[in-house]
């Protein structure tokens, strides 16, 4: 009888295992960054505060290092639901709404300060409105991504020190800015390529974020790290429109304040590891080349508002007045 009672338990537990699997939906979260940067720590631990926020009906499975598409494939899977949540510059989500790229366009802010009141604006409270009515995907958060600055194998002292230079840059239109006001040649080359482009010679250099040099390993095919700092940058975590709008306004709420924390989490750490790097990277034997920014910004303030912007006069100067 008691073998009987035993038996009847566990297949009764068995039943009810595939019931309880799928009872908990796992998000997917795509971005093109290592495994060991802040972005994808911060992400991987936001997976436990979903579960526990939501009854465990939801969780995060991350996706490191281009691994389920280059920016352009995880940007197009959002709408096709084949991701559900990403991480992605600007510039890429401009694309499909011009005036979001705003925020990643070249010496487009004074400061960490001025970007930070932006991102608390009314101004991206209403570009991201604009960009989810375009694109019927809903953006959550932004995180710091790092002052941008050029990598080479020479001293990048002055803007003409760039000219002919063959840069790498992210694939969207607008990351050609800086490269074209200082007259050098900007070539699109996907994030997972550029350390065997540098390597070969492809290109002669590319720009990141110090966190990002030191996690691409970059500093290992380039001699010079030249502190320009010409874009303030910052990542767009975005939800899938097709996942959004199946959850619950109790669901959205959770998920929305997980995300955003996990922007502050990587936030704080990426501005850490700012402070600390350029003496880090003295320490492998690359020079870290102190730059007057000033040429630079005005040789790139004049395409501020030509040709290449995606955003209006008014826009520009909203962005300009925040404090």
């Amino acid at each position: 009888m008691i073998i009987r009672t035993i038996l009847a338990a566990s297949a009764a537990a068995l039943a009810l295992a595939p019931v309880a699997a799928s009872a908990q939906t796992m998000l997917k979260f795509a971005h093109v960054y290592e495994s060991s940067e802040p972005y994808h720590t911060c992400a991987v631990a936001a997976s436990d505060k979903l579960l526990a926020a939501t009854d465990n009906r939801y969780g995060i499975e991350v996706f490191p290092a281009s691994s389920l598409g280059k920016e352009v494939d995880i940007n197009e899977g959002l709408g096709l639901g084949t991701v559900d949540i990403i991480y992605t510059g600007q510039l890429f989500a401009g694309r499909a709404y011009g005036p979001i790229a705003i925020g990643g366009a070249p010496f487009m802010f004074r400061d960490y300060a001025h970007w930070d009141a932006y991102r608390h604006s009314d101004l991206f409270k209403e570009l991201s409105e604009g960009y989810e009515k375009a694109t019927g995907n809903h953006i959550v958060s932004l995180t710091y991504y790092g002052n941008r600055h050029v990598t080479s194998n020479k001293p990048i002292l002055k803007p003409e020190d760039m000219k002919g230079l063959k840069i790498r840059v992210p694939n969207a239109p607008l990351y050609m800015m800086f490269p074209k006001a200082v007259g050098a040649n900007p070539t699109p080359i996907a994030f997972a390529e550029v350390y065997l482009a540098l390597q070969q010679g492809t290109v002669d250099a590319q720009e990141n974020p110090l966190p990002t040099i030191q996690a691409k390993k970059f500093y290992e095919v380039q001699k010079d790290i030249n502190l320009t700092a010409h874009i303030t940058d910052a990542l767009l975590t975005i939800l899938g429109g097709p996942t959004w709008n199946q959850l619950s306004d109790a669901d959205k709420e959770a998920l929305s304040t997980v995300l955003q924390e996990t922007a502050e989490c990587a936030t704080q750490q990426i501005i850490d590891k700012e402070k600390e790097l350029a003496a880090w990277f003295e320490e492998q034997g690359v020079t870290v080349n102190e730059v007057d920014r000033g040429p630079f910004i005005e040789a790139t303030k004049k395409m501020h508002n030509g040709d290449m912007a995606t955003w209006d006069q008014e826009t520009y100067d909203r962005l300009q007045a925040i404090q």
